[in-house]
């Protein structure tokens, strides 16, 4: 079998080397505009060889598509056009309503798996890539009934084998919940990294007081600007929606500082403590 990669990056790369540990033999083939990451991705055994895109669509079974969201929904209709019957692809992309939307006015909707591992760090390109980044994490699948037998099958033995647990949403779900839980963490940890480096202009020893708790919080700041814009724009509506929530308990926080409402304070505080509970159940599933 062979499997080719359309942008070799965290996601895509970590998915060729946790399924090398189950299938050595599989030969994996990469696509990348970027030289860099050829070689990176060649020298790493992520794959054995880069092809064209075309290339790679006539002799691949399975195309997964690990690219940008804004670079999936301009390959994917023409990856459809020219996909040979029986073969695959997935797409591994943050945001789904757009993308499935447009994979259902192709005949070849069938064709196609839209996927959503939920994993990653806060680095990127093929470099950053390991097999183990996979394991016991949750991957999302949309539209599951659109999908053919043989597509889903395949996508979904893969899947596990790399160590995924699979779930399963409609693309309006998946980007109203992912608004809330993944993408608005981001851009508060962007937002907090821009208020830090516009203060360390004048106070250059708050970096020297900056704590782990600090460190990981901004963590996510350190994230692929040409990764997430266009998640952002992808999703906006639903994106707009939890920055105003987020927005608005801000205002609250800022309200009992200044009025030295404690009481405030503390109640904001205990609810927040809640999320515990929540994580904590969800990491016994």
């Amino acid at each position: 079998m062979i499997i080719s990669i359309i942008g070799v990056g965290l996601l895509g790369g970590s998915f060729a080397l946790g399924l090398r540990e189950k299938y050595p033999h599989v030969k994996f083939v990469g696509v990348d505009n970027s030289a860099v990451n050829q070689k990176i991705a060649l020298a790493k055994g992520i794959v054995d060889e880069i092809l064209t895109l075309d290339e790679a669509l006539q002799v691949a079974e399975l195309n997964v598509l690990a690219t940008p969201v804004d670079a999936i929904t301009k390959l994917l209709p023409y990856m459809l056009d020219h996909l040979p019957d029986g073969r695959t692809i997935t797409d591994l992309g943050s945001t789904k309503e757009l993308i499935c939307k447009l994979a259902d006015k192709h005949p070849k909707r069938g064709q196609f798996v839209a996927a959503h591992p939920m994993a990653g760090t806060e680095n990127s390109g093929p470099g950053a890539a390991f097999k183990e980044l996979l394991i016991d994490k949750n991957v999302i699948i949309c539209d599951k009934e659109k999908s053919n037998p043989d597509s889903i099958g395949l996508v979904e033995t893969f899947l596990r084998d790399v160590g995924m647990r699979i779930h399963y949403m409609k693309p309006v779900e998946h980007d109203l919940h992912l608004a809330y839980v993944s993408h608005l963490s981001h851009i508060s940890s962007f937002a907090l990294g821009m208020t830090v480096l516009d203060k360390e202009r004048d106070e250059r020893a708050i970096f020297d007081m900056a704590s782990t708790g600090f460190s990981s919080t901004v963590r996510l700041a350190k994230s692929s600007p040409q990764m997430w814009a266009p998640i952002f724009d992808q999703n906006k509506k639903n994106v707009s929606k939890a920055l105003g929530d987020y927005i608005e308990l801000l205002k609250k926080f800022k309200e009992a500082i200044d009025g030295r409402d404690m009481d405030a304070s503390l109640s904001y505080m205990a609810r927040a403590n809640d999320i515990g509970r929540v994580l904590a159940g969800i990491e016994k599933k």
